[in-house]
């Protein structure tokens, strides 16, 4: 639904008092991350920045013209999507060289993240013309913030895990090796069922996250163990609607003798902890035993921790 045409003068006029100080360079590819689902998401800068382009190229140019309808803005609209990203490729660049700019828009969320853009930001890159990124929503961001996964050291985006049976078991079961990293999953609701239900057979105690309907009217966060899944999918024919992002929390690093500190060097460094701040007793203590600053600031944090550096 579209704003007032008063309201849409007022939110553009608000959009160039906040980002117009900023430059906009002619000849520029402007990728511009767009809501996923609540309107409200879309920033000032990117109203701004497609007010100011001639021309949005889109994965799908209803919605590309559904979002300027709904700014009031009228741009002419170029399709770019996975199936033809190589060739309309060359009709963005044209209009680069001839001094224009020209934003682009996936359906939903930032571009080039399991989604069409990252093939013309290559050739644009290559002829030499700008990008620029416009952030701003994302699912993957979105679902990470709210898993509260306490174990992860960083996170891998896994995006959707192939169809076929056999290649998707498989995949997962690389997915779920991972030590030290929350992994993040795309998903269909047409396939959400078979891969709650591999996951609780491979990984029935591994906590997941599971985000569907970001940012809409119905969202849901659900963080559970894998094995309880199933049932709580099943418990609510509504849960099995709109488009799943899943969190699997990280799987604690396992140490291994090759990574184990020697006596001395947690020695060394329990003593320095006594008299000096954590951060100066690691250096220290690498300094004197040799020992990996990371893994003795990772055995200061479990003393600390009241835990058995030694675990």
């Amino acid at each position: 639904m579209n704003i007032a045409i008063s309201d849409q003068s007022l939110l553009r006029q608000a959009a160039a008092a906040a980002a117009g100080g900023q430059q906009y360079p002619a000849a520029t590819l402007y990728l511009v991350a767009t809501p996923i689902g609540n309107l409200a998401d879309l920033s000032l800068r990117a109203i701004h920045c497609l007010g100011l382009v001639d021309a949005l190229a889109c994965e799908d140019t209803r919605q590309g013209g559904a979002l300027l309808r709904h700014l009031g803005l009228h741009k002419p609209l170029l399709a770019l999507h996975q199936h033809n990203e190589r060739e309309a490729s060359a009709a963005v660049l044209a209009r680069l060289a001839a001094g224009e700019r020209v934003a682009y828009a996936s359906d939903a969320g930032t571009p080039a993240i399991s989604d069409p853009g990252a093939v013309l930001v290559r050739e644009a890159v290559a002829a030499g013309y700008r990008v620029l990124p416009l952030p701003g929503p994302s699912s993957a961001a979105a679902a990470l913030s709210v898993a509260g996964d306490t174990q992860a050291q960083g996170f891998a985006f896994v995006g959707f895990l192939p169809t076929k049976a056999g290649e998707r078991r498989t995949a997962l079961q690389a997915v779920l090796a991972v030590q030290g990293q929350s992994q993040l999953l795309f998903e269909a609701p047409h396939r959400i069922v078979e891969l709650f239900g591999l996951l609780a057979e491979l990984a029935p105690e591994r906590r997941v996250t599971v985000c569907r309907e970001l940012t809409k009217q119905f969202e849901q966060v659900h963080t559970a163990e894998a094995a309880a899944l199933p049932a709580w999918l099943a418990a609510d024919a509504q849960r099995q609607r709109g488009e799943f992002v899943l969190v699997l929390h990280a799987q604690a690093l396992q140490a291994t003798a090759e990574d184990a500190l020697p006596a001395e060097a947690l020695r060394v460094l329990q003593l320095l902890m006594a008299e000096l701040p954590l951060k100066q007793a690691v250096a220290l203590a690498a300094q004197i035993s040799g020992a990996p600053r990371n893994r003795l600031y990772e055995a200061g944090l479990a003393i600390k921790n009241g835990a058995s550096a030694e675990d």
